[in-house]
């Protein structure tokens, strides 16, 4: 297996919605997006399958190595093999790789996050770096796009959390600000138990609005010019707040279950915004 057909089969693996909105990309567009996505996959897999925190944190020092190894010319990874030969002409620097790297960090040395604007440190390392390497990608013209890309990245990631409280509490890690639980009366260990109550529900729906309200704060900022180009990070958008919308209607039955949209349906949708050039 080469380095291009290892990165397409771990994106394909994943059954991730990013990957059907990279289907519709221009043939070298989807080959640096879909090595960059792979790089993203490999980390985040360090954290969320490696039990051994010890292990995990040398994982990620070494994958810190192997960034560094590549930008100087000897990539060893298939990953940073696939992705090193297009780093130059999509503008992709290995700051914004080990960001990604010190965002999964995060998830190794904390647990809890006292108020929004500390998960919002996290979420920019994880998904607002990864939207702004995305857009340029995608074919960023427009400077003001990276602020949209940052604020998508963002809700996306808040949809993410929502969507994976349960998962998450079997691993020991809130997502949700302390100050917000304490605010809707939510305890920890109701929700390291998996506790479904009326007052987790409420906590919730306040995390809900507030993603929805991002997500239209993101599509205010993408200026018209660039508009076609990032199509892929739109279709992204759609998905995930239809995602966020079957969440709500299903009452946020998220401690005991994974909810998700069907392969068809996330087709549908990024198609749809790929014929009518919105959400």
């Amino acid at each position: 297996m080469n380095p291009e057909q290892y990165v397409q089969e771990k994106a394909a693996a994943s059954g991730s919605s990013f990957y059907y909105a990279f289907l519709f990309l221009p043939k070298p567009r989807r080959a640096a997006i879909t090595a960059f996505y792979a790089f993203c996959r490999e980390i985040d897999d360090v954290v969320d399958e490696v039990r051994d925190p010890g292990v995990a944190a040398t994982k990620l020092a070494w994958w810190r190595t192997e960034v560094a190894q590549s930008f100087a010319g000897q990539p060893s990874h298939p990953v940073m093999q696939a992705l090193m030969p297009l780093t130059a002409e999509y503008g992709i620097e290995a700051r914004q790789l080990q960001q990604i790297i010190d965002g999964c960090q995060m998830d190794l040395d904390q647990t809890r996050y006292l108020d929004f604007p500390g998960l919002q440190r996290y979420c920019h390392l994880v998904a607002g770096v990864v939207g702004e390497v995305a857009a340029r990608i995608f074919g960023q013209q427009d400077p003001q796009t990276t602020a949209y890309a940052h604020k998508l990245g963002q809700a996306l990631q808040l949809t993410n959390i929502i969507r994976d409280v349960g998962e998450d509490a079997l691993r020991g890690r809130i997502y949700l600000p302390v100050n917000e639980l304490q605010q809707f009366d939510v305890k920890a260990h109701e929700l390291l138990n998996r506790v479904y109550s009326e007052r987790f529900v409420a906590l919730m729906k306040f995390q809900a609005e507030r993603a929805h309200r991002i997500y239209d704060e993101a599509l205010a900022l993408l200026p018209a010019a660039d508009r076609r180009s990032q199509k892929p990070g739109l279709m992204m958008g759609s998905i995930y707040r239809a995602l966020l919308r079957e969440i709500e209607g299903d009452d946020f039955q998220v401690l005991q279950q994974r909810v998700s949209l069907t392969p068809l349906r996330k087709f549908w949708l990024a198609w749809r915004v790929q014929a009518l050039g919105r959400i």
